[in-house]
């Protein structure tokens, strides 16, 4: 049976203002119900959270659907001026098999070649590739031997290639796949036998590689005009801990710790030292950091907003809403940036808002003889944060660089949160950590335009790209 938040609404009001008219109910009964209805009250809010008004992930939306798309003016398929991707022919094929024709089949006649027709069918080979290094052995008239020496990255009488241990931190570090599922993967499809050991030191060997851009990447994020942060639980042998995010356009920074707040970001030492415009979701430990600019996700204020619509019926959270969603839009109209007189229009607009808004919304009552801080609701502490962070919620209407929503910190942060379903946990420590470095380096690969494959084959040949550069 399914029961509307407006139904509980009405009856809740209807036992307070029943309450409030009987004189003969005890007093200790009156206070035993009102426990009650403010259990029922937060138990059915709690009920009604989802994805667009809450941080709750659609993931976690009960028996979600998905949204149906309006029809549209356009007609299904490509439309005009998009180019599509076909497969082409290449200029140089691998093989070339030679069909001729059967002259049983043709009419008498002579005939001679003119040419031919092609067809390609682009297929691919997996296949184990083994060399064997003989170095010669020269022995003089004495019986003395003379060895020559075997290239220095060929150490032991049989070892792993640098491809190999590139594609098992590919696919344990980028796609995710469990060990025991990158071993079924080598033996099946290759036959090479590889044990959960080995690719664990390959991560780590990685790890050990990426220690010079471990370094670059901080002091790139320290340097730059914008930064994105975020941060999110993950279970570390079945406790939980703290995976922390740094990052922007080019560069992304993890890092595991035991804490969220202040003491684990002075550990990583990157936003302490960070001197351009911050942005984040009003976590409040960020704002202790006074030597940089702040700005706010409006995508964050939004669902909290449509929270206030449902939940606690404001009219003021659809005007404020309204509000966010057309400056966005006329920003992004506009190449990113509004003019001064514009941008002053809207913040007047905003004030405006709140201002009706603190009419309907206004501070809770201090109950006589009760101590300690008043208890607000969410619409109000929402509102508060408008009227204090002004300057950090509209920021994104006047300057080019700030962006209306976290969302790209968000982005890097999310396959973490796949990892973590796929696995479960990290069994200790050192795997978050050796997660978090070459995840980032993977990441920032992929935002300076190269392939996650061929930054993992470059670092193995003892290399990294150019633009890790750390002078």
């Amino acid at each position: 049976m399914k029961i509307k938040l407006s139904n509980i609404k009405d009856s809740v009001n209807k036992v307070r203002e029943l309450l409030k008219n009987e004189k003969k109910i005890p007093t200790s009964l009156k206070a035993a119900v009102e426990v009650l209805i403010l259990l029922v009250t937060v138990l059915s809010n709690r009920l009604n959270l989802n994805s667009s008004n809450s941080s709750k992930s659609p993931s976690m939306d009960p028996n979600r659907k998905r949204k149906l798309k309006g029809k549209g003016d356009k007609k299904a398929g490509g439309q005009k001026g998009h180019k599509g991707v076909r497969l082409k022919k290449f200029e140089k094929p691998d093989k070339i098999k030679i069909i001729k024709i059967n002259k049983k089949t043709l009419p008498p006649g002579e005939y001679k070649e003119v040419g031919y027709e092609s067809r390609q069918v682009v297929d691919m080979e997996i296949k184990r590739i083994v060399i064997e290094y003989r170095v010669q052995v020269l022995e003089n008239e004495k019986g003395k031997k003379y060895v020559a020496p075997f290239p220095k990255e060929v150490s032991t009488e049989v070892q792993y290639g640098n491809n190999l241990k590139a594609n098992s931190v590919y696919m344990s570090q980028f796609q995710l796949l469990p060990y025991n599922r990158i071993q079924d993967y080598f033996s099946e499809q290759m036959g090479i036998p590889l044990s959960s050991g080995s690719i664990f030191n390959f991560n780590k060997k990685a790890y050990d590689l990426l220690e010079i851009f471990d370094e670059v990447a901080k002091k790139k994020l320290m340097k730059s005009s914008i930064m994105h942060a975020d941060e999110t639980g993950i279970n570390i042998n079945g406790k939980r801990k703290w995976l922390h995010l740094a990052s922007n356009n080019l560069w992304t920074y993890f890092f595991p710790h035991e804490k969220r707040g202040s003491e684990a970001m002075n550990s990583i030492g990157i936003i302490p030292n960070f001197l351009g415009i911050l942005c984040h979701d009003h976590w409040k430990p960020y704002y202790s950091y006074k030597q940089c600019l702040h700005a706010l996700c409006n995508a964050h204020h939004i669902r909290e907003l449509e929270n206030a619509i449902e939940m606690d019926e404001q009219k003021w959270a659809i005007e404020m809403k309204s509000l966010l969603t057309e400056a966005n839009k006329e920003v992004v109209n506009s190449g990113g940036l509004l003019s001064k007189n514009r941008a002053n229009e809207y913040r007047e607009k905003y004030r405006a808002i709140l201002k009706k808004a603190n009419i309907e919304c206004p501070m809770p009552p201090k109950i006589p003889g009760k101590r300690g801080r008043i208890k607000k609701t969410k619409s109000r502490n929402l509102l508060e944060r408008f009227i204090e962070y002004e300057n950090d919620t509209l920021r994104f209407m006047e300057n080019p660089v700030v962006p209306f929503t976290n969302n790209l910190g968000e982005n890097d942060l999310r396959m973490t949160k796949v990892q973590q379903k796929i696995s479960g946990c990290f069994r200790a420590l050192d795997g978050a950590y050796i997660f978090c470095r070459v995840r980032g380096y993977l990441s920032t690969c992929r935002k300076h335009g190269m392939k996650a494959a061929d930054g993992l084959k470059m670092l193995f040949k003892g290399k990294l790209p150019d633009f890790i550069d750390d002078s």
